[in-house]
């Protein structure tokens, strides 16, 4: 289906939903290229119009507001501007009783009707809070598990539903409900949600959603059958004639969430190597943002000052190991619902595929000498040597052999722990996926990662440092937080594009997870 523009089906009608740049035109540009309107670019393209946005580019192109006065009223009059932050006020001492009540606040009704940039959805979900006022793909697994804690079992199957409705409608789970956000995925971990809601329902659950479930692979492996290219979309042939993914985007254009960041993120690209077109510079800022490690070190160059600059980013040229891992899970979750379907054949083929995957996880992205396991440029033919803790997803997801895990383990206490838990990767370059911060579906992965090689005590630490960060923040200032400082915790964490937000889906879901365990 195009990504430009695609039709959305309710019981009632068919209706078609465009990204912001086409439903406004030159409306789109002129606002995302003003500073003085919003502080933040994704702000105009969450409004609702009050009108058919037909009518409003009409009525812009009769109007021609000039200064930024007239364009702000204009603006006011035809759109409602989506609230900066929620309102909502604890009153309760009891972090545990906030979050529970909290799912309320993040709550958000089946969607009626196509709104300005909001696809609608078929059924409740929860938004992760603050400027993210829609569903988004890979923070909900994590908070899935809070609801799993506080018996929102309802909450779970209805997200579920409304992913496998997505995979129906467009081929794939998008980045979140947006239509700016059609050209891309978010890390696949549909699979662990299936396992998620089988816990609770049933292994009936994966017949249901085995069609779901090998689309959504389907869409990872598009170009997997094209011999002749090394790099097709998501898919890399590696010399040896290995088959490994990448994140991708399936536009070259700025992000119109992002706009402002991105043009001059690609302006100094092509400056600084003028060898570089703005496309490629785009492609790769979007492909980080599939990644949802929007920014980080994993994607950037360091140069002969021993920093790392985002104009440097080349994200395309990276196979990543937490992708990768979570292929395995999608190709071990694909055999495991064929055997319950009696379809042996496809079983055993997607058995094979993932014995393949993690042939070529172990031969391309562990490194023995460091005894870590890092991305890979496939480009330079070399892992990235970027310590980052997706290095710990072949342990989550048990690809990791017993010394290989020994070994992730030292250095998770070497390289990343901090008085708050784990920090995401050493660096520290301004960007919020480096140091110093710590984000809750890092620590979970890490903590169950180590578990499932008996690593208990180191797991326990983890744990412990990072509830308590979460209790003391918590403590003054009645919030969770999107991410912390894991390293200073006088300090808030920083860096990135936007303010730290508050609310927060995974943040809340992993507490919960990790707080109630007996």
């Amino acid at each position: 289906m195009n990504a430009c523009s695609s039709a959305v089906k309710t019981e009632e009608k068919s209706v078609s939903i465009f990204p912001p740049e086409e439903l406004y035109g030159d409306l789109f540009y002129e606002v995302q290229e003003n500073e003085n309107l919003f502080a933040d670019s994704k702000t105009f393209v969450d409004a609702v119009p009050r009108t058919a946005p037909k009518v409003i580019r009409e009525k812009y192109a009769e109007e021609q507001p000039e200064t930024n006065a007239e364009l702000k009223n204009f603006i006011n009059q035809n759109f409602r501007i989506p609230e900066e932050a929620s309102t909502y006020k604890t009153d309760s001492s009891s972090i545990n009783l906030h979050i529970k009540k909290l799912w309320d606040v993040l709550k958000r009704p089946a969607d009626e009707q196509v709104s300005g940039t909001l696809i609608p959805l078929p059924n409740p979900y929860i938004v992760p809070g603050g400027r993210f006022r829609e569903i988004y793909y890979w923070d909900s697994y994590f908070t899935m598990l809070g609801l799993q804690e506080d018996g929102e079992i309802k909450t779970i199957r209805n997200m579920v539903d409304n992913f496998a409705w997505l995979i129906e409608t467009y081929g794939f789970i998008p980045n979140g409900n947006r239509t700016y956000y059609l050209s891309r995925s978010q890390p696949p971990f549909f699979a662990k949600m299936i396992e998620l809601l089988a816990d609770i329902e049933g292994e009936q659950v994966y017949s249901e959603y085995l069609p779901a479930l090998q689309t959504e692979y389907d869409f990872w492996m598009k170009g997997n059958e094209n011999e002749e290219l090394e790099a097709y979309k998501r898919v890399v042939k590696l010399p040896g004639g290995e088959i490994l993914n990448r994140y991708w985007d399936d536009k070259n254009t700025p992000r119109p969430e992002s706009y402002r960041e991105d043009v001059e993120t690609a302006e100094k690209a092509v400056i600084k190597n003028p060898d570089r077109s703005r496309e490629e510079a785009y492609r790769d800022l979007r492909a980080a943002a599939e990644s949802g490690w929007d920014f980080s070190s994993r994607w950037l160059s360091i140069n002969g000052n021993g920093d790392f600059n985002l104009y440097s980013i080349h994200t395309t040229q990276i196979i990543p190991v937490d992708l990768n891992s979570l292929l395995f899970n999608l190709e071990e979750t694909l055999a495991h619902a064929y055997e319950l379907d009696d379809a042996v054949e496809k079983a055993e083929t997607f058995r094979r595929k993932a014995e393949n995957r993690k042939a070529a996880i172990q031969k391309y992205l562990w490194e023995e000498e460091t005894g870590f396991y890092f991305d890979y440029n496939f480009k330079n033919e070399n892992t990235t040597g970027i310590y980052s803790l997706a290095g710990i997803y072949p342990l989550f997801l048990e690809i990791a052999e017993e010394d290989q895990a020994n070994k992730v383990a030292n250095s998770l206490e070497r390289v990343f722990l901090r008085p708050g838990g784990l920090v995401s990767t050493p660096h520290n370059t301004g960007q919020q996926w480096d140091a110093p911060n710590g984000w809750a579906p890092l620590q979970y992965m890490s903590i169950e990662g180590l578990r499932n090689y008996g690593k208990a005590e180191l797991a326990s630490e983890i744990k412990r440092r990072w509830l308590d960060l979460n209790q003391n923040v918590y403590e003054n200032t009645y919030k969770l937080l999107e991410k912390y400082n894991v390293e200073d915790l006088s300090k808030e964490s920083g860096g990135g594009e936007y303010p730290t937000q508050d609310g927060f889906g995974w943040t809340n879901g992993v507490y919960q997870k990790l707080s109630k365990e007996e």
